[in-house]
């Protein structure tokens, strides 16, 4: 089973080169973060013509989630728990019934957080906390569990190609990649990271500047794995070749092949 995150940055938008990755990829299960929609106008006609149901988790203009499976969720939660104030669609859970039990798959648009010296950081570390209240709460499941997306963290030095480019910003401060590493000694485990010790390795690239050409990309879309999930992990790609197509994201796909056989 293939289960893969990208941060479309706009599913209307993107659309054309959305419906070729799936043809091509041809992941089980695709989480998605801005698609930049609210859920009646998402081009889901397109998606499920393709085999896939579709879930969505989102807003006019910004944010929105969405979970492409082509096996059919058993259930459904959207937001992330912990502050009903919270209007941002950033979260979608989705519960899939495999061969042996069940999987869970979140696909989560953690915030950005800049600029830092604004009320944007301390949410960005407040949601942070909640996902690892709700990932703590989840592991004691003791089922497999994934919580893939966009994280706007780098987690150590070697996934930028500059750090002092990076060192002030808020994907990168010591208090974001803290937040980061309690989530991971919690018990979940970087699927590319233990696939891979290759550096650089990079899933965004700017649009400005020659990012793309030159190379100047971050690591921030990853696949954070449960240890029942781990157990079950094959392989992991990054798809970075969907970078240099017509009207890209400047995000690419992250994919990981795992051991689960559909029920």
């Amino acid at each position: 089973m293939k289960i893969a995150t990208w941060n479309i940055n706009g599913a209307k938008a993107r659309l054309d080169g959305l419906v070729a990755w799936l043809k091509e990829s041809n992941p089980d299960i695709a989480c998605l973060q801005e698609i930049k929609s609210v859920d009646e106008a998402f081009p889901r006609s397109e998606i499920e013509s393709l085999g896939y149901h579709v879930e969505t988790h989102g807003q006019k203009g910004f944010n929105g989630v969405a979970l492409l499976s082509k096996i059919r969720p058993d259930e459904v939660n959207r937001g992330l728990p912990g502050d009903e104030l919270d209007e941002q669609a950033r979260f979608i859970e989705g519960v899939f019934s495999v061969k042996d039990g069940v999987i869970r798959v979140c696909c989560l648009y953690l915030p950005n957080g800049n600029p830092v010296d604004s009320e944007k950081y301390p949410y960005k570390l407040s949601w942070m906390q909640r996902l690892a209240t709700f990932a703590a709460q989840r592991l004691r499941l003791e089922e497999p569990l994934i919580l893939a997306g966009d994280y706007n963290v780098i987690p150590e030095a070697h996934d930028c190609w500059d750090v002092k480019v990076w060192q002030n910003d808020a994907l990168f401060l010591p208090e974001t990649r803290a937040a980061f590493r309690r989530l991971r000694n919690l018990g979940f485990t970087d699927a590319v990271r233990a696939t891979s010790d290759d550096v650089p390795l990079y899933s965004f690239w700017d649009y400005q500047a020659g990012c793309w050409p030159k190379n100047f990309g971050i690591r921030i879309d990853h696949l954070m794995m449960s240890p029942e999930a781990a157990d079950k992990l094959l392989s992991t790609s990054i798809e970075k070749h969907v970078r240099s197509w017509e009207k890209p994201s400047d995000h690419v796909p992250v994919a990981g092949e795992f051991a689960f056989e559909p029920a």
